[in-house]
């Protein structure tokens, strides 16, 4: 996968080439977007060229040996769009201030004159032209440069058409006309930039919420500083009220912190020495001194940013649908304004003036901004909301797959169930004690990292079983057990499967107390010594908060829910039944879930896996979309997931998929529109029916109204139920080895 953060430089997915993300400025419709992409592919040894008008961004691939990142960003300035390495806040100068605000209410200013001359007045008629003229001259001062860039580049940008139309109303005798048009275009260009900044703005207030500077803790001195200063393992303190500046451990203090802005958790959650915290989230009653453990710029909130940033740049089906329909209309458009404006006239006999006229109006429309913007600002909404409720979509291709899912797939350990087993029974065989199975299991546990490992450790720690035996041999087997040797003794430690594979003997009565702990729901580990039982150890795991309430809402959506679980038939049955999903697949290895989910494709068309990101990958990875749970601290899962929940609750799967569907519904809506939009004021352009400036408010109109349609998606909060993240299930399940 190609990394770009901000504008540092990595290497891309062909060899040999490097992708660059700049940071651009001044990019105000998809027909510009147009013009910097075909800049930069002029250039030699680029690869690709993708420009976003939403994000402002601009995603290069190149070759170093032919060019470099500064060749870059002069060609994109050649278009009249600034473009940087460096990713800098940029502080909004008031409106009047604004080189295109301060145009637009000049316009507006003299238009209301000429208006005002020509009625309470016996001025001639020429002066009101004149004043006209102004209008035309001062709100054509913003595009004019852009537009003649446009004219030398043969790109017919929005700039370069409303240019045209100006002129060419004035020419034609029609100075009101054309004062108006460029008053409506310079109005809707005004208030289409501030809706959109309204879409970007919700992503950008994520990094608002990390303070500027902290208090810092240094011998015996507290100093503040500024953020960017602080350094791993100095000590940050934040007092009640005050939001936390960097991730870190808690060091001294118990507090309640509110972690929504990065898990999406509405609950504040507990923190005690020990405990991690993330930057930008609010220390409520107590007061907290945190060791920081990483940089500013790797911040959980950080990572956040900029995946959302960088998945603005993986388009959908729809977008780009769009991009190839406005690449090749506006170019059709214009060529068609020429001959309905030539040719009658030239051949025909026709009248100069209406067929000029007709011409000039198919320019104005032939822009097709509401269409541009349909997806990228449904898009970038979807996103958003997702963030703001501690959910990560790695592109907007994502939201159309989500909302398309026929089937999803649950891992069961640590998923639907909470990942933390407890034992719960030890049964020894022979001359082997209780207390000697758990030593020596524990002994043998303590090197492996699975969930069911971690609860035969603990237990044996709170037993004061755990002694300091060398393990002389250590091998395991995903989804079957442990292997090892210790005191010169062989010891296979997992479930009957294994002990059946290395050919140890299970006798009538042990299989009958397995039978008898599985059928209580409990997972049983089964310990065999030099190819003899000599005991089992049950552990049990508890169903996750809410997980039955949020199948059940993925269900009344239409979506099968599916478990995977590598527990025997009798711990996966009671656990589906628990969560009421509505089938579940048992004994699998993590093979046999990848050879699973591909069969569940060519069933379902469109299925999803959801797991903890890390002993899930490979089926996450051959899914149509992972989803990482539970990633907050976890960078793994982060990286792992298509889609990422930072916290561990379920009910957010199904509050994606509506939020997708929504989001597929909107972009639906807008591209109908818009198209039904551009049909109509073709037709009507080449009949004569549609004036210059009725022809642009339509454009300007329709584009307005799919940034608000796609807009709603921002206010939308998907009716979740809060489920802390303390909540701990009431009844035991299986801990499966899935």
């Amino acid at each position: 996968m190609d990394r770009q953060v901000g504008g540092e430089v990595s290497d891309g997915p062909v060899v040999g080439l490097q992708t660059v993300v700049l940071q651009m400025e001044g990019l105000s419709c998809s027909c510009e977007a147009q013009l910097v992409e075909k800049k930069v592919r002029s250039l030699a040894g680029i690869g690709s060229a993708d420009a976003d008008g939403i994000s402002q961004q601009l995603k290069v691939s190149y070759d170093p040996a032919l060019t470099n990142v500064q060749d870059i960003i002069r060609s994109v300035a050649e278009t009249g769009v600034n473009a940087s390495l460096v990713k800098k806040t940029k502080v909004r100068s008031t409106w009047w201030r604004e080189k295109q605000q301060l145009a637009l209410f000049g316009t507006a200013v003299l238009i209301l004159v000429a208006v005002g001359i020509r009625f309470l007045s016996d001025a001639p008629m020429l002066a009101v032209n004149i004043i006209y003229v102004l209008a035309v001259v001062v709100g054509v001062f913003y595009p004019a440069r852009k537009a003649l860039i446009a004219l030398r580049n043969l790109t017919p940008t929005i700039h370069l058409l409303m240019l045209i139309g100006a002129g060419g109303a004035m020419a034609l005798g029609m100075w009101q006309e054309s004062a108006i048009l460029i008053f409506v275009y310079s109005l809707g260009d005004v208030l289409e930039s501030y809706a959109v900044d309204k879409a970007r703005g919700a992503l950008r207030s994520l990094a608002d919420l990390v303070p500027k500077e902290a208090l810092v803790r240094r011998g015996e001195n507290q100093v503040t500083i500024a953020v960017e200063d602080i350094g791993v393992g100095d000590v940050v303190i934040v007092r009640p009220g005050e939001r936390i500046p960097m991730d870190g451990k808690v060091a001294v203090g118990s507090s309640y912190v509110d972690q929504a802005a990065v898990t999406g958790e509405s609950i504040p959650a507990r923190k005690e020495a020990g405990d991690e915290v993330f930057a930008g989230t609010m220390n409520q009653n107590g007061s907290l001194e945190i060791e920081v453990d990483r940089p500013a710029s790797e911040t959980m909130l950080s990572k956040i940013i900029c995946s959302v940033e960088e998945a603005q740049a993986k388009k959908t089906s729809y977008q780009r649908f769009s991009d190839a329909f406005g690449k090749y209309y506006t170019p059709a458009m214009f060529v068609l304004g020429v001959l309905v404006a030539v040719i009658p006239p030239l051949f025909f006999a026709q009248p100069w003036h209406p067929f000029l006229l007709r011409g000039l109006v198919v320019f104005v429309v032939s822009c097709s901004c509401g269409l541009a913007l349909s997806v990228p600002v449904a898009v970038v909404a979807s996103m958003a909301n997702a963030a703001r409720h501690g959910t990560l979509f790695k592109g907007g291709a994502y939201i159309e797959t989500v909302s398309h899912l026929r089937a999803i797939a649950f891992d069961k350990t640590g998923t639907l169930t909470i990942g933390r087993p407890e034992v719960t029974d030890i049964r020894a065989f022979g001359s082997m004690t209780e207390d000697e199975l758990l030593r020596m299991v524990g002994v043998i546990e303590s090197r492996s990292a699975h969930p069911i490992a971690a609860a035969i450790v603990r237990r044996a720690r709170e037993e004061e079983s755990l002694d300091a035996i060398a393990v002389d041999a250590f091998e395991e087997t995903s989804g079957l057990g442990i292997s090892a040797v210790v005191g010169g003794r062989g010891y296979l430690v997992g479930n009957p499967r294994l002990q059946e594979e290395s050919g140890v003997e299970i006798s009538a009565e042990i299989r009958a107390a397995i039978a008898g702990l599985e059928d209580e729901g409990k997972t049983v580990v089964v310990v065999a010594r030099e190819k003899s039982i000599v005991g089992l150890v049950a552990v049990a795991d508890k169903v996750r908060p809410g997980a039955k309430d949020a199948l059940e809402r993925l269900q009344r959506a239409g979506v099968r829910t599916i478990m995977l679980s590598g527990d025997n038939e009798l711990c996966a049955r009671a656990v589906a039944a628990q969560v009421g999903v509505d089938e579940y697949h048992a004994q699998l290895l993590p093979t046999d879930k990848v050879e699973l989910l591909k069969k569940l494709r060519d069933k379902y068309r469109l299925v999803g896996m959801v797991g903890d990101g890390i002993n899930d990958a490979p089926a996450m990875a051959v899914s149509d979309v992972g989803i990482a749970m539970g990633a907050a601290g976890t960078d793994i899962a982060v990286e792992a997931g298509d889609v990422v929940l930072m916290s561990d609750d379920l009910e957010k799967v199904g509050y994606l998929r509506e939020l997708s569907s929504r989001a597929a519904r909107a972009i639906k809506q807008n591209i109908a529109i818009s198209m039904a939009n551009v049909a109509f004021m073709v037709v009507m352009a080449l009949l004569g029916y549609l004036g210059l400036v009725t022809g642009l408010l339509l454009n300007e109109g329709s584009a307005l109204f799919v940034i608000l349609n796609a807009l709603r998606l921002l206010g939308w909060r998907g009716n979740l139920v809060p489920v802390p993240s303390s909540m701990s299930g009431d009844e035991l399940v299986p801990a499966a080895d899935s």
